[in-house]
């Protein structure tokens, strides 16, 4: 029931009756009583009222604090949204760069494969060619990817001389027959010496420095002499400072005394891949 249209009516009723009774015949204590309680229904009804407006402003006040949430909370879910999609985008293209290395990778690992099936074809080609020479004298293994022919200097040279022996020069000959034609191979020739200083006077050599040097340099011509592209040959010499054992015994220092000419293939396109990166 709406009290709100009941109590203007019970108030105008009862200022009806006041005034019915004003014109009749009531006591003066009816009378009062019927004021009195006029008046506490004007309060009532003032009361009602008031109550009303308060809770009409509670409810605009709620439903401001209401739509300011919401829309605060729109906002977050929009921020939340935009949050996301960057992090769609960014996996994307994370995911895209993923792709792209692991293809990088398994084409470096191609190549590497194909490396090391270089290296062992290198190594049997060489070795066959190689082979009647004593194992004392000359070895060919594989270490860290590459093809290493180890002479030793009784193969190849006399004591202090740069001069290779015949025999020395039939083995390097072989090898460079061997390597005709390949031109995907790197071929370093390094000379070492035992710790033993050259004697005093030795022509064109003031120490092992010299002698290591020298002898590489020869071996080279050989080897371009004999059909190697001299582009493919680099001769360095190392001295006694690379050596395969202690220099303590006369077998020691003849290990020492030694050259070795390192054969590693090309590896561009995997450098080219490694530059790209």
């Amino acid at each position: 029931m709406n009290h709100s249209f009941l109590r203007p009516a019970v108030v105008v009723a009862l200022s009806a009756s006041i005034l019915g009774l004003g014109s009749s015949c009531v006591s003066q204590k009816q009378y009062t009583a019927l004021q009195t309680q006029y008046e506490d229904l004007t309060k009532s009804r003032e009361q009602l009222q008031a109550q009303k407006t308060a809770l009409e402003q509670e409810k605009a006040s709620n439903e401001n604090a209401l739509r300011s949430n919401l829309l605060n909370k729109n906002q977050q879910v929009n921020q939340l949204n935009d949050n996301l999609s960057g992090a769609q985008q960014t996996n994307t293209q994370l995911s895209a760069d993923l792709r792209s290395k692991e293809q990088r990778i398994a084409e470096m690992q191609r190549i590497l494969d194909q490396k090391d099936a270089a290296v062992k074809s290198l190594r049997q080609k060489v070795g066959d060619a190689l082979l009647g020479f004593n194992a004392n004298d000359l070895t060919v293994n594989v270490k860290n990817g590459k093809v290493y022919v180890s002479l030793s200097e009784q193969l190849l040279f006399k004591s202090g001389s740069t001069k290779v022996d015949p025999k020395g020069q039939e083995a390097l000959k072989k090898l460079a027959t061997a390597l005709q034609g390949n031109q995907d191979v790197n071929v370093l020739v390094e000379g070492h010496t035992d710790n033993v200083p050259i004697s005093k006077g030795t022509l064109g050599m003031k120490d092992n420095w010299d002698l290591s040097v020298l002898r590489a340099t020869e071996i080279t011509r050989i080897l371009a002499d004999s059909g190697l592209n001299p582009a493919q040959v680099t001769p360095s010499g190392r001295s006694q400072f690379v050596p395969v054992a202690a220099n303590t015994t006369p077998a020691e220092k003849a290990m020492n005394r030694r050259t070795e000419i390192i054969l590693t293939p090309k590896l561009d396109e995997l450098f080219q891949i490694l530059e790209a990166n």
